[in-house]
């Protein structure tokens, strides 16, 4: 089984007819030095939990075309595709993909770049060899980007925007955000909201605490990846 999840990954997309699916979906985990390595490993735990949750599988085969591809992405200062473009039409399918990401070594962290990862993410679309109904980046942080310039993620965020692409977000542990600098409270919650995501329909999914992450993330992709009845939640959840 995960013999052939990586052959199939092997292949060049020139090679094949793109392959129709609902949505097109990057998973773009934070693993930068502010996520120490407890909650590095509880985020992995929680996508693994997640892909193989009956709820979510049932939402990845409940489109109109019953399949959807994913690809997983772990980014800092730099990105890497731990888990590269795979669609998934089965249960089967999902568990390949999940017992891929846990095979993986854990990148060292480095500084936050939502900026570098959305600029990252946002090319992964193009010549994957797949045509999504949709196309969503499901980007997650512990923190604002490091250079602190808004302006620069708010234009890596247009830059995707502009593509077609929505840009959803997972807040991590947002009460550490929630500092005031000259008299004005900035929280990550409020931060993704104003230069992070964006899109039709774009949402937030906070967690509070580390052991809500899997639940969080079970959450958000049900809503990410159904949208059943057109229904897309606006702001934050």
């Amino acid at each position: 089984m995960f013999a052939a999840l990586i052959l199939f990954m092997s292949v060049p997309p020139a090679a094949a007819q793109e392959i129709p699916v609902d949505v097109e979906l990057v998973l773009a985990v934070d693993v930068s030095a502010s996520i120490d390595g407890g909650e590095v490993d509880l985020q992995r735990v929680g996508y693994v939990q997640a892909l193989t949750d009956p709820r979510v599988i049932s939402a990845m085969l409940s489109g109109p075309l019953g399949r959807v591809a994913v690809t997983y992405v772990e980014w800092s200062v730099t990105q890497r595709v731990t888990v590269g473009w795979t669609v998934i039409a089965s249960a089967t399918d999902a568990a390949a993909f999940a017992l891929a990401i846990d095979a993986n070594p854990i990148p060292k962290g480095g500084l936050t770049s939502i900026t570098g990862a959305l600029d990252f993410a946002a090319v992964l679309f193009n010549a994957n060899g797949i045509e999504g109904t949709r196309q969503v980046i499901d980007i997650s942080a512990d923190g604002r980007d490091s250079r602190g310039l808004e302006e620069e993620v708010a234009a890596a965020r247009d830059r995707a925007l502009s593509k077609g692409i929505t840009i959803n977000g997972l807040v991590i542990n947002p009460q550490q955000e929630q500092t005031e600098v000259e008299g004005v409270k900035y929280d990550l919650d409020g931060y993704f909201r104003e230069v992070v995501i964006g899109g039709p329909g774009a949402f937030t999914v906070v967690t509070e605490s580390p052991v809500d992450f899997a639940r969080a993330v079970i959450n958000k992709l049900v809503l990410e990846i159904a949208a059943l009845d057109g229904f897309r939640p606006a702001g934050n959840m």
